[in-house]
């Protein structure tokens, strides 16, 4: 096994020298090049899709991709695809999906779909000129960028708007060109950075080609040009509504009024406490991260933005409200979700084009509404737990069958346990202890059942 050293020209490798590079830093390498080969795609030329969506790309890394099932999102039911890992998100979507499915299910509204660039940019002159020449500026820069935005103004998006914003307060000469777009159904940040390079390279020749500005203020040095993650004018709001009688079937031991009560004060703590919020908001983005994942969307971006959102007063607090009133039960959540379904992986992976089928291959607003309703619904999930039984016995009952993996059990042993588990606490050492009863009959009585 050799000493790991930095590597020169690694990406200029063909996929197998790559691979046996690696390798050898593994005691097998044969074992290893046998293991990453096992996770490649039989198809071929799937293969080479997965190979090409990121660099120096050496083996495929599976996650689960699970259904959702009865989700009614403004009359209409989804059957939502997820992909992630963790055990208990994908039962508590659809647990919650089928609770709020006869109770009027998900209702949404699409509130803005704007997202934002931005070119920054360091000058020395005066402002109020500047921005007297704006409109005369706003029509070079879209002059200058008509090709790019030719196809999405033909399917009805483009640039909505560009103003400029004086930063200086904050630094020294620092200002701002900052535009707004309208993407459509994609996501847009290709076409969104593209028209930001040319306005970039169109306010340099303003400021050097304009005869209102003097020697001393054509010096214009242009920081960057990027989108901006930070979406709070592409919105969702996702709501759902019932009498607070029908939440009597919830458990066996809280009647509707007293469940409501613990759940309004669980959302009032985390609009108090960052602590708590961090994780109230986690369980959103379980579902929406999910969603994200299944479709070919960015879920970094997606959170990036959602926590920012969440911080927009200030403070960092819940993403949700609830009203508990005149014997009504109303929870929502309101959300900036910039989602696209056509262009990069949504029409680049298998999957992901296989997902938007499934969904009725929706447009970008509709991806955003269904998104939603997912994170709602695992974070309704998550409350509920939370407030009644506690979300550990749920989540360890669906943790299981990862643990019984780790422990190596055969499918007798995992059927067994399972039966064995249904009226226990789960917890690693529990079952571990379990199967060694299991595995060593004669010493079972020497064993004692730990339930941690």
């Amino acid at each position: 096994m050799k000493e790991k050293q930095i590597i020169c020209g690694f990406s200029k490798l063909d996929k197998d020298q790559k691979l046996d590079y690696i390798s050898g830093y593994f005691e097998n390498q044969e074992d290893f090049i046998k293991e990453l080969k096992s996770f490649y795609h039989e198809d071929e030329k799937k293969q080479k899709i997965f190979d090409e969506f990121s660099e120096n790309t050496i083996s495929n890394f599976y996650f689960p991709y699970g259904i959702a099932p009865n989700f009614l999102i403004d009359g209409n039911i989804q059957h939502v695809p997820l992909v992630i890992e963790e055990s208990s998100v994908v039962a508590a979507a659809s647990k919650s999906a089928k609770f709020w499915s006869n109770k009027g299910g998900f209702h949404t509204e699409i509130i803005s779909t704007k997202k934002i660039g931005q070119v920054h940019f360091i000058w020395h002159g005066n402002f109020d000129k500047l921005k007297t020449l704006l409109p005369d500026l706003k029509d070079r820069m879209i002059e200058r960028t008509s090709e790019i935005t030719a196809n999405m103004v033909a399917r009805g998006g483009g640039i909505a708007d560009i103003e400029l914003v004086d930063m200086t307060h904050e630094i020294p000469d620092y200002y701002q060109v900052k535009a707004t777009f309208e993407t459509v159904d994609s996501m847009g940040a290709n076409f969104i950075n593209s028209c930001l390079e040319e306005f970039a390279q169109e306010l340099k020749e303003f400021f050097t080609e304009s005869p209102y500005f003097k020697d001393e203020e054509r010096n214009c040095e242009v920081i960057m040009s990027i989108l901006s993650n930070y979406t709070p004018e592409c919105l969702v709001k996702v709501s759902v509504e019932c009498d607070i009688d029908d939440l009597d079937e919830i458990d066996e031991d809280l009647s509707g009024d007293e469940f409501a009560w613990k759940f309004e004060k669980a959302v009032q703590i985390a609009k108090v406490d960052t602590y708590r919020a961090t994780t109230h908001n986690k369980g959103i983005f379980n579902g929406i991260d999910a969603v994200a994942l299944a479709t070919g969307n960015d879920f970094r971006a997606i959170e990036a933005c959602g926590h920012t959102y969440a911080a927009r007063d200030g403070k960092y607090q819940s993403l949700t409200d609830v009203e508990v009133k005149d014997g009504k039960f109303k929870y929502w959540l309101t959300i900036p979700l910039a989602m696209g379904t056509v262009g990069g992986l949504t029409t680049l992976h298998p999957l992901a084009k296989t997902s938007l089928e499934l969904l009725g291959n929706p447009g970008a607003t509709e991806l955003m509404r269904i998104a939603a309703s997912v994170g709602l619904a695992n974070n309704f999930g998550a409350i509920k737990s939370l407030v009644t039984k506690g979300i550990q016995k749920g989540h360890m009952k669906m943790h299981l069958l990862n643990i019984l993996n780790q422990l190596n059990a055969t499918t007798e042993e995992k059927n067994k346990t399972k039966i064995y588990f249904e009226d226990k606490k789960v917890s690693y050492s529990a079952v571990e202890n379990y199967l060694i009863k299991l595995r060593t009959p004669i010493e079972a009585s020497k064993v004692v059942y730990v339930n941690k």
